[in-house]
């Protein structure tokens, strides 16, 4: 941004300031129920803008899928991803919450999420005279072996709707997992943490023929002291 864009951008900055109780006062109803939304939902999506909260409280708002759309999509992301102990499976990661949110989010997604459901019943009544979610597991394996698997030297978006309903899905299913609590928990992902390092092993210290200090030892390598401030004197001898 060059300097007069910068000026512009603060000038309209401080308009936009003093303006903001007149422009609060003429909000809707609808607007000021969003408003307190973000400003509940803050803590919960921390490191979100305001124009990202606002998108979000919007989004949770609106419905996609009716009751029975929404147990069908557990249905099937627990055949996708079983669930494992102790954590839990896709259902306690919110998995299909976030179908449904990114349905929502990206409107390009929701014909085929909402077509490939109604495949899933259609089949399902077809062959075993119920909607998908009260079939056997057995029998929603061997409906799902008909849709998992997608020709790749062939345009997913060529292929039938039910064969990229289910690539959509799988991605869906795994990616909402392994980025929730409930997942990163089963991949046992701890963060970023310290290094810890006892020192040059002693069998590549006695390859090149040193030795580490017998009092440096004492004082450094020591884990139970890792969080402890060194200190010097005034010599630049390590005390602590």
């Amino acid at each position: 941004m060059d300097r007069r864009k910068s000026i512009q951008t603060l000038i309209l900055g401080a308009g936009a300031a003093t303006s903001g109780i007149a422009l609060n006062s003429c909000k809707n109803e609808s607007e000021v129920a969003v408003d307190e939304a973000i400003s509940a939902s803050s803590e919960k999506y921390f490191g979100r803008t305001p124009a990202e909260l606002k998108r979000i409280e919007e989004l949770n708002a609106e419905q996609l899928f009716n009751e029975h759309e929404m147990e069908t999509i557990a249905a099937l992301s627990v055949v996708i991803l079983p669930p494992k102990e102790p954590h839990g499976g896709p259902i306690e990661a919110g998995v299909p919450e976030l179908v449904e949110f990114m349905g929502k989010d990206i409107p390009s997604m929701a014909p085929t999420l909402l077509g490939g459901l109604m495949w899933l019943d259609h089949k399902s009544n077809t062959e075993y005279g119920t909607e998908f979610k009260s079939v056997t597991l057995e029998q929603k394996k061997e409906i799902c072996d008909q849709i998992c698997w997608h020709d790749i030297e062939k345009p997913l978006d060529e292929q039938a709707l039910e064969i990229q309903f289910f690539y959509m899905m799988r991605g869906l299913t795994v990616t909402g997992y392994y980025t929730s609590k409930v997942g990163i928990a089963d991949l046992g992902y701890k963060g970023n943490t310290p290094n810890v390092w006892d020192g040059v092993p002693q069998d590549v210290l006695d390859q090149h023929g040193v030795a580490y200090d017998p009092e440096w030892i004492a004082k450094c390598i020591d884990q139970s002291t890792r969080g402890t401030i060194a200190t010097w004197d005034d010599e630049g001898n390590l005390l602590t």
